[in-house]
């Protein structure tokens, strides 16, 4: 699921967007602001997906806004004036809706913030997971994962021979993993059990590698890992 926010200081557009939004089993609405500048908390605080930002504004453009938003956050200009699409692009936004916005032209603009997205499909019965990360797609397999790392709005995926880097939270990719071979044990961290040797203090061993355990995670990875 991707998360959005809305930044448009017409209720109206407001309104309709978040009424789009909502028809979207996809589309998670974080949050809805009428000035640019009450949204750099949000944007600033968690992962946001896309920015669905209008152009004129009477505090600040949305086309000179768009310049201080973290660049893994795709931007969808809304806007009554064709005029600035050219500009709008060369900011690399992902689409430009022209109002008055219908949900189909809607439709088209979010389907590229899913084709953008860093999605995880569901590990396969032949012990598998294709992690996307850009435009390329790979296959792991699980049992040569070590860990996987938190990085803002990414999440690392650490094998025996590489990294790939995926756009996603580790809560949502949590979920899609076995949780008889992937365990949770910080909030920055997942780790293959098989592939812990040992708890040093705090710290956790992978052979060579040594993640961090947080104090809510410890009695149960002491008790998962070591006591059974």
């Amino acid at each position: 699921m991707a998360k959005c926010i809305i930044i448009d200081d017409e209720e109206l557009a407001r309104v309709l967007l978040k009424t789009y939004v909502d028809k979207l089993d996809y589309l998670e609405l974080v949050a809805s602001f009428d000035n640019p500048l009450d949204a750099i908390s949000t944007l600033e605080s968690e992962p946001i997906d896309v920015v669905f930002l209008d152009i004129q504004m009477p505090d600040l453009k949305g086309t000179e806004f768009a310049k201080i938003i973290p660049a893994a956050t795709k931007i969808i200009f809304t806007t009554a004036y064709s005029e600035y699409a050219l500009q709008g692009y060369e900011l690399n936004a992902l689409d430009y809706l022209v109002k008055p916005i219908t949900f189909e032209r809607f439709l088209q603009a979010v389907a590229k913030v899913k084709a953008h997205s860093g999605t995880v499909v569901s590990p396969s019965k032949e012990g598998t997971i294709t992690v996307k990360s850009g435009y390329d797609l790979h296959k792991l397999l699980l049992e040569d994962i070590t860990h996987i790392e938190s990085d803002s709005e990414y999440v690392l995926f650490h094998t025996t021979d590489k990294k790939i880097m995926s756009h996603q939270t580790l809560k949502s990719l949590e979920k899609s993993l076995d949780s008889s071979q992937f365990m949770r044990v910080h909030r920055s961290f997942i780790v293959n059990k098989a592939k812990v040797t040992g708890l040093k203090g705090r710290d956790l061993i992978l052979t060579t590698i040594t993640i961090p355990v947080s104090d809510s995670y410890y009695d149960l990875v002491k008790r998962e890992l070591f006591e059974s």
